[in-house]
């Protein structure tokens, strides 16, 4: 026997604003995953780039320190070093330019701070889909129960027929949207929150990296964490 309730009578007699709601959910949702599953890749191996930057300092020289990072342009901690190495050089090898009148330690942070800013903006690159879809999922869902509730109570009107029978698989079937909402919305939620307590991670180690590189950069040492009145000597390649 035919089954007369579920998704698939729901798409057969819904007409093109259910149906439409419907496929724009599942649209969301794809697009939610495929965000989720490509941060959290990112995610996860930018932590591990921060968990072996402390490698960096351990070292004789600069250039030996470059190479413990590798050699992958994408990594954050590479490209904040070759960006603090190069605006030193940068200010004690030009003259006559505006930047003249600020001292190194000014110019450096700025030029570290840009290169924070930078990757920040890249690390949070999609997550205002994930916003986007855990706000807006649950309405969209709410509106196409309303309107299959609508064109639901229509049909049964022409019929002239309104027993509970007849009246509960159609409306049961619409309050399926409300569900496929919510059902789109919750991992959006999930994974926009468990992404930025990952970026914040990531985050607080490359600004700690960062200040370490503005000690290195402007006094020649690294500030030692556990005895801020010492410094860990780091030759300059």
């Amino acid at each position: 026997m035919d089954n007369q309730f579920g998704l698939m009578n729901l798409w057969a007699q819904g007409d093109i604003v259910t149906r439409g709601v419907a496929l724009l959910l599942i649209g969301m949702s794809l697009a939610s995953w495929i965000v989720i599953l490509i941060k959290a890749l990112d995610v996860i191996r930018y932590k591990r780039l921060a968990r072996g930057s402390s490698d960096f300092w351990h070292s004789e020289d600069f250039a030996t320190a470059l190479n413990k990072l590798g050699k992958d342009d994408s990594n954050p901690f590479r490209a904040l070093a070759l960006e603090g190495r190069e605006a030193t050089a940068h200010h004690r090898n030009t003259k006559a330019h505006l930047h003249d009148t600020l001292d190194v330690s000014d110019w450096v942070t700025r030029c570290l701070r840009n290169g924070i800013d930078e990757f920040t903006a890249r690390l949070q690159t999609g997550l205002a889909i994930l916003a986007s879809v855990g706000s807006t999922a649950p309405f969209i869902g709410l509106f196409g129960t309303v309107w299959g509730i609508y064109h639901a109570l229509m049909s049964i009107s022409t019929a002239g027929q309104a027993t509970i029978d007849k009246v509960a698989g159609p409306i049961g079937e619409a309050l399926i949207m409300t569900a496929l909402g919510l059902a789109v919305a919750i991992p959006a939620v999930l994974g926009y929150n468990a992404l930025v307590r990952g970026n914040k991670f990531v985050l607080t180690k490359l600004n700690s990296f960062a200040h370490d590189l503005h000690a290195y950069f402007v006094t020649g040492a690294r500030v030692q964490s556990s005895e801020p009145a010492t410094v860990l000597p780091l030759k300059k390649g």
